[in-house]
């Protein structure tokens, strides 16, 4: 069940008829750049464009470059439909005599791209959901309170499973070519790592003489062996 937030001119529930007929959780809202700020939480908004394509193509852009990350469905009636174009913005498009079939297909397709694209930005190795967005990272759910160079440490590892990095070398791709401490740093920030990684320290190998690599699970090497 998701919780739908629909902006028209009218706030009717006649803007699509049959989402009445579905259990999403909806909320309807003058369509007005000023009751944006606001609207409560939502994970998709369908915006009436039937009578004002106009004032539709304008909101659809208020939104857009305020920053928003919910899919953007346009309600339309068959006329409209030839006067929509990619600089609108939006996500989607569906007329207002839509059933309630594929209004929940159309809400369901929407919410998954929206989930492939914010996997695009995070990495998912052994248990550990790096969030490069958000500068976040999580091991089974639990967040782990890293600091900036403590992220940047384990992203770089976490990029490159299985590889082994010198010291020099992390402290030149993860600190940089102006830093001038000593490697010591880097045996430093990794007991850190190790440390909140807690059950899960060994991900972060030590290569006796060489370095420090990202040890991918048994699983997880497995997959990777076999192509996946």
């Amino acid at each position: 069940m998701a919780q739908l937030l629909v902006l028209s001119a009218s706030t009717d529930k006649e803007v699509l008829p049959a989402l009445g007929f579905l259990s999403h959780r909806i909320r309807y809202m003058a369509a007005e750049p000023a009751n944006l700020v606001s609207a409560p939480g939502h994970d998709l908004i369908f915006l009436d464009g039937r009578s004002d394509l106009a004032g539709a193509k304008s909101l659809a852009k208020i939104l857009v470059t305020t920053g928003l990350t919910a899919p953007l469905i346009l309600v339309l009636r068959e006329g409209g439909l030839a006067a929509v174009s990619g600089d609108w913005g939006v996500h989607d498009v569906i007329l207002e005599n839509a059933g309630p079939g594929e209004i929940d297909a159309r809400i369901r397709l929407a919410l998954s791209r929206r989930l492939i694209a914010e996997g695009q930005d995070k990495i998912h190795a052994s248990g550990v959901v790096i969030d490069e967005a958000s500068y976040s990272a999580k091991v089974h759910g639990r967040s782990l309170d890293l600091t900036y160079k403590e992220f940047e440490l384990l992203r770089f590892l976490a990029q490159h499973p299985g590889r082994v990095f010198t010291r020099e070398q992390l402290l030149s791709e993860v600190w940089g070519y102006d830093y001038f401490g000593g490697t010591r740093t880097v045996d430093v920030h990794i007991r850190r790592l190790r440390a909140k990684l807690e059950d899960l320290d060994t991900l972060i190998g030590t290569v006796r003489n060489v370095g420090y690599r990202f040890n991918l699970s048994e699983e997880d090497a497995e997959m990777a062996d076999a192509g996946y």
